[in-house]
């Protein structure tokens, strides 16, 4: 069985959104206090990297793993929390930065672990927001781009692993 890749977002287009983001995550947050990024591996690597830079203030960044998908198109029963942090995040700014936010069990999951480490604040950044999917009352605070359907791959969104590398997003089918 073959895959079809059909362009969705461009990497120009990720670009200008991920610069309009890193301005308004900037002037969101007061205070002379570092913000702490944490990046949700794997999927939300590129995006991590790109949003970092564009955000103008001190930051302190770190890495949690979660898994859910497997080599699956829907989600799994199971999470698993594979990769904890290795900062403190009691009484500061926290911005979870991940790929997608869908059906919002991961991300459930993960804020769930994170409010019991006491956070001053903690916000989600989502390249994507696929909010009609929800099942989960999560709300994406900063949001790239909106997706009501589709199974999407690239720019460290992947299928078993593969797509990850392309500089754009897009909607992955089988033939």
């Amino acid at each position: 069985m073959g895959h079809k890749l059909t362009p969705f977002i461009t990497a120009e287009q990720i670009a200008e959104r991920v610069e309009s983001l890193g301005k308004e995550i900037t002037t969101s947050y007061d205070g002379d206090e570092p913000l702490v990024c944490i990046c949700v591996l794997k999927g939300a690597f590129l995006f991590f990297s790109d949003i970092i830079r564009k955000i103008d203030r001190d930051i302190e960044v770190d890495f949690v793993r979660l898994a859910s998908y497997g080599t699956a198109t829907s989600r799994g029963d199971d999470i698993v929390f594979s990769k904890d942090l290795e900062i403190s995040i009691e009484d500061k700014d926290v911005l979870v930065i991940e790929d997608i936010v869908d059906t919002g069990h991961s991300m459930d999951f993960l804020l769930n672990v994170l409010r019991m480490r006491k956070p001053k604040s903690l916000k989600i950044c989502s390249l994507i927001d696929k909010h009609e999917r929800r099942e989960k009352q999560i709300t994406v605070d900063f949001s790239g781009f909106k997706l009501e359907d589709g199974f999407i791959v690239g720019y460290g969104l992947d299928y078993a692993e593969r797509y990850r590398e392309l500089d754009g997003i897009y909607e992955l089918s089988t033939e």
